[in-house]
């Protein structure tokens, strides 16, 4: 398994971050190749991507650890991927989202394409700091 950790600091209280990450019909607005996302009972969520060239539908499991403003998320089935959001107060009206991601860069490639080895490794980091960026545009000017 591969990690990858990528943060970004928004403009905006903790607190409205949070309730921001927790939208999932929005994801589409800040996550590239997310085409429809829904939450369904028993903390699952459904989203439709579309990445290199294919369309798949992804089912996760998703825990809150509220308190603590930590949200993880764990794929069922194909592709298997794991990752966490965790958001940290920096002061009263900024905050640092940090993006964690496990993935098995045989699978990625597998389900969604794209280049391989070093290449692929590069594209996924690029794709996350640019989801992170549209979360932190999204969260402070509704874009």
């Amino acid at each position: 398994m591969s990690t990858l950790e990528e943060h970004v600091d928004v403009g905006v209280p903790v607190d409205k971050a949070w309730d921001s990450l927790h939208r999932m019909e929005n994801f589409p607005r800040f996550l590239e190749g997310v085409r429809d996302a829904r939450t369904e009972a028993g903390g699952r969520a459904r989203l439709d991507i579309e990445a290199g060239g294919r369309a798949r539908e992804v089912e996760a499991e998703v825990s809150d650890r509220a308190k603590e403003r930590v949200m993880e998320w764990q794929t069922r089935g194909v592709p298997d991927l794991a990752g966490s959001f965790s958001l940290q107060p920096i002061d009263q009206n900024h905050t640092r989202v940090q993006a964690r991601l496990e993935y098995d860069p045989g699978t990625v490639r597998d389900a969604f394409g794209g280049p391989r080895g070093f290449a692929q490794a590069t594209a996924i980091e690029r794709l996350v700091r640019s989801d992170l960026e549209h979360f932190k545009e999204y969260v402070e000017h509704g874009r």
